[in-house]
């Protein structure tokens, strides 16, 4: 069972008898799922009153629309006696944090029947810091049948409610993410909470890469309400392009050309269990899997930017953020050391890329506020982001000024540099200085950019024919799309197309009150 221990549940307040309470409680701090009476408390509608023992507390409970609000019950005092009016001031949780009920009972060694009813437990998601959710418990002791059947019954009503939330979910494991540690995060951490909150599941176990993009051009999904994905970024990424080709092909759209694709059909849910987690950490604020696996159970939904990459007129994938130059070698270096630990290889292929960096001449369309501008030059790296891709080497974000559903991406440019200087870009994306203050960083923000990558023996400009053409060595250029090699041979165009798909994940809190200004040429 995902909870603390039994003494630690919620709302257990230590003391003795009655007239020891008040004493104990002055020195019990407040409890961290427990708020003052909201303001809106007095006109909500009652639906049920009685009394549960909280803790160690008769206690007078009220449900309502909204909340579920407790005091307890004490001796009559004398008025003006603040400082016992405060230790027994009113405490609440609002009913949308409540994601499951059960009746609580005992049962003896060769018992037989229902067991012995003690009362009701509320499953509840407590907001901690820096985004983080837990879950937790709240008992409300009632040995009485008919009180508790009562009270049961309408907590049941109330949570069938809540339209949004997955009673049936699709599930796709990566068992070779990261360390392989996707199948114990599964199974330790993710399966006891749908259980407990009664989501009825089906999981495949993927074998090989691109088997979950199979599996779903042709899977039955009626039924469900959402597709999670369990694994890193890789895994999260194909999953996300299997269901928005599956909405197209559903559409009756062509799939090798897209101009203007339709929503995801259904909701994806992202468990964390990579080495980066850049996809989740955007979403959630944190890579933490009781976090993500309880936005999904609450059915919270995120709209999120998704980008179509196409190269000669044919769509080649969808994806949410994109390296060109620096990151797509590096990339295509470290998918050819997978024996080596992930750290590993991502530190070796690191020092490898640096140790060839080299520019590459581009001259880079870019769609600005409905104006196309031409950048050219010699670029080190480019970074197209529909997110913010945030990670544990990039804490603010390698976009940090981009939102999830803001309906542009950022472009950041690196041109030709030393290798100190371009190392020293790179270092600031763990700190909290900004990384893009250096004379050869550019940003932007577009919602159209076309890359056209150019050999060094070639002098041609693509706007120069007619026809789209292709590098005259037929060169393959290495990308990296949301942790996913893509190659391309030919120039690439990336167009952003807003709120195409809706991920499990709550509203973030800006991290950043600046905001991007365009930098057109």
């Amino acid at each position: 069972m995902p909870r603390g221990k039994r003494g630690g549940r919620v709302g257990v307040l230590e003391g003795g008898a009655e007239e020891e309470a008040a004493r104990a409680a002055a020195a019990v701090p407040s409890a961290p799922w427990a708020f003052p009476q909201p303001p809106e408390a007095a006109a909500e509608q009652v639906l049920l009153r009685g009394i549960f023992e909280i803790g160690r507390n008769s206690c007078d409970v009220v449900l309502g629309e909204r909340t579920l609000r407790w005091r307890p019950i004490q001796p009559v005092r004398p008025a003006g006696d603040s400082k016992y009016d405060v230790l027994h001031k009113e405490e609440f949780i609002e009913l949308k944090d409540i994601f499951s009920v059960k009746l609580k009972r005992r049962y003896f060694v060769a018992q037989h029947g229902n067991g012995t009813l003690l009362g009701i437990t509320l499953f509840i998601c407590l907001k901690k810091e820096q985004n983080k959710l837990k879950d937790s418990t709240l008992d409300l002791i009632n040995l009485s049948e008919d009180h508790c059947d009562i009270w049961f019954r309408q907590f049941r009503k109330i949570l069938a409610g809540f339209s949004n939330r997955p009673k049936s979910l699709k599930i796709f494991l990566n068992p070779q993410s990261h360390e392989k540690e996707a199948t114990q995060v599964y199974y330790e951490k993710v399966e006891p909470l749908l259980k407990i909150t009664g989501i009825k599941t089906d999981v495949i176990i993927t074998e090989y890469e691109g088997h979950a993009l199979s599996l779903l051009k042709e899977c039955e999904l009626q039924g469900f309400d959402g597709v999670v994905c369990v694994g890193g970024d890789g895994s999260a990424s194909e999953v996300a392009h299997a269901l928005l080709l599956r909405a197209q092909k559903n559409a009756g759209m062509e799939t090798d050309s897209i101009l203007t694709p339709v929503r995801a059909q259904l909701p994806l849910g992202l468990i964390p269990a990579g080495s980066t987690n850049v996809l989740a950490h955007s979403l959630h604020g944190i890579p933490h899997v009781v976090t993500a696996t309880l936005h999904i159970i609450l059915g919270h939904l995120q709209p999120v930017d998704v980008c179509t990459f196409s190269a000669t007129g044919k769509l080649l994938r969808f994806g949410f953020s994109a390296m060109f130059g620096f990151g797509g070698r590096t990339l295509a270096l470290a998918e050819k050391h997978r024996w080596m630990s992930p750290n590993q290889r991502r530190d070796f292929a690191v020092i490898k890329a640096l140790a060839r960096l080299n520019n590459r001449s581009l001259p880079l369309p870019l769609d600005c506020n409905d104006r196309w501008q031409m950048i050219q030059g010699q670029f080190l790296n480019v970074s197209i982001m529909a997110i913010p891709c945030l990670c544990s080497v990039a804490p603010r974000g390698l976009a940090p000024n981009t939102r999830l559903n803001n309906g542009s991406m950022a472009l950041i440019i690196a041109r030709n540099t030393s290798r100190p200087e371009f190392i020293k870009h790179l270092k600031r994306y763990a700190s909290v200085k900004n990384q893009f203050n250096f004379p050869f960083v550019e940003t932007y923000t577009v919602e159209e950019v076309k890359v056209y990558p150019r050999n060094k023996t070639s002098g041609r400009h693509p706007e120069e024919e007619d026809q789209p053409h292709e590098t005259a060595s037929e060169e393959s250029f290495p990308w990296n799309v949301d942790g996913d090699l893509m190659e391309a041979a030919s120039e690439v165009h990336v167009k952003l197309h807003p709120r195409l798909i809706s991920l499990y994940g709550g509203s973030l809190e800006e991290m950043n009150d600046s905001k991007v200004t365009c930098n057109c040429l």
